[in-house]
């Protein structure tokens, strides 16, 4: 029988999708499922977005230029002109969702053997694009009780190597909804600048930043022009998940015609989606006054109940929509599936996502999981019901077996 390759066995496994048999068992069995492991926004899409693709008279679906549509393209430099970051229609490249970019980038500045920085814990797809490439990540580990904030810079610098080509920063981040602030961000740009590193920053939650904190680009920092690469995703901004849409943009002219190379060898992202895309550009700003108010309605009831339940610590997060919470276990790999396959609350339970998955060391995660606060109230209410009666009787079950 021919073997796979040993990058395929070192190919790590989703933990945020591969609770998905057991939910689906359940939910045969008629246990509703309150899904808090995946950031899949219910926020409705923008209207004005779907409805665009009425209005072209399509009679062939063809391909689109490698790099995306021009019109798109200006309308976003003008869209990042608003934001303070100064983009040309030629430092963009429109990719198949923000994985896409994230994956050119990585295989641009990297060879096989080299290595990475990523801050710890991490969005878990890193360490796929990273192991896909033979790239090695470096996690730089941020703690909890310290809102996962960076390190100071010796602890960023004792891992830098002649093999280390980049620094990789979620920013709001996910899974922990850190917001880097000003003087974490100049820490980052002093050791890329020093250090000769790109700093490949993923921002696609830039518009989810709250309690009147702004979000800072890495390209509106100054001397970053050859050091950063900025990531963007349209998924979570205008909750189209599914058009996997996304761009790589840089000042960087070396970098970006290596990223061309890439993008022309899957020839085109999606023509469809562009349009929609394209569209959600013009969707009116009181949409994200509307959507971050009730995020922020969500964060706090989600953080607030957490820290309630005996054992149980959150940090505060200021962006994007997770939190990361501390729980009184030893195996949240354990506990997310047991949740899924041996408890039920009123005919219903919640599927978390175990931290395991988002560390380098495993054993960092184990009494970590991430929660996504993209359900109503109302439903969050019932997801945290289910949450404390699953971890009391979870508790019950493991000290009756020891």
């Amino acid at each position: 029988m021919p073997k796979v390759s040993k990058r395929a066995h070192l190919m790590p496994e989703s933990p945020i999708r591969k609770l998905a048999p057991f939910a689906l068992k359940a939910e045969k069995k008629g246990v509703h499922i309150h899904h808090l492991n995946i950031g899949q926004p219910d926020i409705a899409s923008p209207k004005n977005a779907l409805d665009s693709i009425k209005k072209h008279k399509i009679e062939t679906l063809s391909y689109a230029p490698s790099n995306g549509f021009e019109s798109y393209r200006i309308k976003l430099s003008k869209y990042y002109q608003e934001k303070q970051i100064e983009i040309s229609p030629e430092e963009i490249i429109i990719t198949t969702g923000g994985s896409e970019a994230l994956s050119f980038a990585v295989s641009c500045v990297c060879d096989p053997g080299d290595e990475v920085i990523i801050p710890e814990p991490y969005y878990a797809n890193y360490l796929g694009f990273s192991t896909s490439a033979g790239v090695s990540v470096l996690p730089l580990t941020c703690l909890l009780k310290e809102d996962f904030a960076l390190p100071a810079s010796e602890t960023i610098k004792s891992l830098i190597s002649e093999k280390t080509k980049a620094i990789i920063l979620c920013n709001p981040g996910n899974p922990t909804g850190r917001l880097y602030d000003n003087i974490e961000l100049e820490r980052i740009r002093s050791i890329a600048i020093e250090h000769d590193l790109y700093v490949i920053s993923d921002e696609v939650y830039r518009e989810f930043a709250y309690d009147g904190k702004k979000h800072k680009s890495i390209l509106s920092l100054e001397g970053m022009e050859e050091n950063g690469i900025l990531i963007d995703s349209v998924s979570k901004r205008y909750s189209l998940c599914g058009a996997r849409i996304g761009l790589i943009a840089s000042k960087n002219k070396i970098f970006m015609n290596s990223a061309m190379k890439f993008a022309q060898a899957r020839l085109s992202p999606p023509t469809l989606a562009q349009i929609v895309s394209e569209a959600a550009l013009e969707t009116d700003k009181n949409y994200f006054t509307k959507v971050i108010d009730e995020y922020i309605s969500r964060r706090n009831y989600m953080v607030n109940r957490l820290n309630k339940i005996p054992g149980v610590k959150c940090s505060n997060p200021s962006g994007a929509f997770y939190c990361v919470a501390e729980l009184p276990i030893n195996n949240s790999d354990h506990f997310c599936q047991w949740m899924l396959k041996d408890f039920e609350f009123r005919r219903e339970t919640v599927m978390l996502a175990p931290c395991t998955g988002f560390y380098s060391n495993q054993e960092l995660g184990r009494t970590q999981v991430r929660l996504a606060y993209v359900l109503k109230i109302k439903e969050l209410q019932r997801a945290m019901d289910c949450l404390e009666h699953g971890l009391k009787k979870y508790l019950e079950s493991t000290h009756a077996n020891h």
